[in-house]
């Protein structure tokens, strides 16, 4: 890590293109790696044995990412403000503060661990809280940028709204004879696209103005300004 470290601050010294980074210009790169990495993930999972090529290509994407992180943290630390070293501090303090079933509140590690699931998500969400007490809504903290079905699945979760397998019947079944709900609900997102397509109508717009109207509709109407006439 401390010659990674070292080789991005040498390429911001001596490589002008590195050098003309700035975090504006890095957006663009961030995004297509982040898609590049859920992809080599997403191939990895999907196979029983993942191949050597495969895991290798996971373990450059996983690096990619890496080096947009040290980057951006890099770019900070000329500025004045923070490095890298400031950015894993910050996510260790976050870790151990919200995961107290594990760790005592100094980050030493608890002696049991008597937690349930559900009794560690509650506490996690506590704890998001407190950390943000100028958070009203639910929906306060969902990035706006997400894609539309990413972002209709965490306002649904964040909304507490019933799964999809509380909604509808299971799946159909595979050659194997297992069921597959993923395949099947995967095989009706994708008629409703081709409907979409066929309608004239973009399924990212639609999808994001009906998660955006549905979040309006659950919040209810906005209280009045007190400072009206």
């Amino acid at each position: 890590m401390e010659r990674l470290v070292q080789v991005v601050e040498l390429l911001r010294r001596h490589c002008p293109w590195t050098a003309a980074l700035d975090h504006a210009s890095l957006l663009t790169y961030l995004v297509e790696e982040t898609y590049e990495l859920y992809e080599a993930v997403d191939e990895v999972t999907r196979a029983r044995e993942p191949s050597e090529e495969a895991l290798a290509h996971l373990c450059g994407e996983l690096g990619d990412v890496l080096f947009q992180v040290v980057l951006h943290a890099r770019l900070q630390q000329e500025s004045g403000t923070f490095g890298l070293a400031d950015v894993a501090g910050t996510l260790t303090a976050k870790l151990v503060r919200r995961n107290p079933h594990v760790f005592a509140p100094d980050g030493s590690l608890r002696e049991a661990f008597p937690a349930s699931v559900k009794e560690i998500v509650d506490t996690w969400q506590q704890v998001k809280r407190a950390e943000h007490p100028a958070r009203t809504s639910v929906f306060d903290g969902i990035p706006h940028g997400l894609p539309a079905l990413a972002l209709a699945a965490k306002t649904l979760q964040r909304a507490g709204e019933p799964r999809v397998s509380d909604l509808l019947p299971a799946g159909g079944s595979t050659a194997d004879g297992s069921t597959d709900d993923e395949g099947v609900l995967g095989r009706e997102l994708l008629d409703l696209v081709r409907r979409s397509l066929a309608a004239g109508v973009d399924p990212e717009r639609a999808l994001r103005r009906a998660v955006l109207i549905h979040r309006d509709e659950l919040e209810g109407p906005a209280e009045p300004s007190s400072t009206g006439t």
